[in-house]
């Protein structure tokens, strides 16, 4: 038993880091600042998929040919604003025939027997690209299309077009608020585990000083060390958020519409990029603490 109380116990070496504290609590700053980037990003395509689902009417004159009704749906398709899936250009024929058909299934009278002639027109249904979805655009586009020879009027649902935009304009500013919200308290939170951390290798520091060591000589290694864990922290991270995306698109097809190959493979790299740069600086600015502190200071 005395041999027992006299075992010795096992004492922190001087300069230990608590590297696995370190890297979780980056990984997990990192990948709630990814977690809402992919909100955004979903959030972005569903905004335009929204916007391009607007459709414009261009209804035609009457009694147009065969060669007339290509020659204008040709011109329709090279104009910059009409929407694309694809290669192919958001453009739909629907004839006077169909119209009938419609209006008479929806209502349940036939206008035909009483008419004796059909007065409905052949219309070309165009969906406009979102970049071009606001109320000034498409009454410029309105004015633009009338004027193509074999066009009648040109018609949209104008108050549709102000609500959808004024609801993502509103969405979009609430959810930009929180991003900024959110990277600044990550910001904090990364800044403040790596001065945590460094706190404990202050009395090596000043041992690195009291020997003659330079600045820069004893900056090195901590700011190496903090980048690279940065770094380990981001990619961990992007790993995280894949799997979770991948699970996600499995469990909700409906999903996969919303993906942005491209943006999501920017985001990655940015919380890569963003784990180096402030584990790089939080390091520097904690070091640079440390080295001007005296002694008495450090305790």
């Amino acid at each position: 038993m005395a041999r027992d109380q006299l075992k010795p116990t096992r004492k922190k070496k001087l300069g230990s880091y608590p590297y696995a504290m370190v890297i979780f609590s980056i990984t997990l700053a990192l990948f709630v600042i990814g977690l809402f980037g992919i909100l955004l990003i979903h959030a972005g395509r569903l905004s335009n998929i929204v916007k391009q689902s607007i459709e414009v009417q261009v209804y035609l004159e009457r009694n147009l040919t065969e060669t007339q009704l290509v020659a204008v749906q040709n011109r329709l398709a090279k104009k910059e604003f009409i929407a694309y899936e694809g290669s192919k250009a958001q453009i739909k024929f629907f004839s006077k025939e169909e119209g009938a058909k419609e209006f008479i299934k929806e209502t349940g009278e036939d206008f035909l027997n009483f008419l004796g002639e059909n007065p409905l027109r052949d219309a070309y249904i165009l969906n406009i690209g979102a970049d071009f979805a606001t109320s000034t655009s498409l009454k410029k586009i309105k004015t633009e299309l009338e004027n193509i020879p074999g066009v009648y009027e040109v018609q949209y649902v104008e108050s549709l077009i102000d609500s959808i935009n004024s609801n993502i304009q509103k969405l979009s500013i609430i959810l930009l608020s929180f991003a900024a919200i959110l990277v600044l308290a990550v910001i904090i939170l990364i800044n403040n585990t790596l001065k945590l951390a460094l706190f404990s290798q202050r009395f090596l520091i000043r041992s690195m000083q009291l020997v003659g060591a330079t600045p820069g000589f004893i900056q090195r290694p901590f700011l190496n060390r903090a980048t690279w864990q940065g770094l380990v922290s981001g990619l961990l991270a992007s790993i995280m958020l894949l799997g979770l995306l991948q699970y996600a698109y499995y469990q909700i097809n409906e999903l996969y519409v919303l993906r942005d190959e491209i943006q999501i493979g920017i985001l990655l790299l940015f919380l890569v990029v963003l784990g180096s740069i402030l584990g790089f600086i939080s390091s520097y600015r904690a070091i640079k603490k440390y080295l001007g502190m005296s002694l008495d200071e450090l305790y």
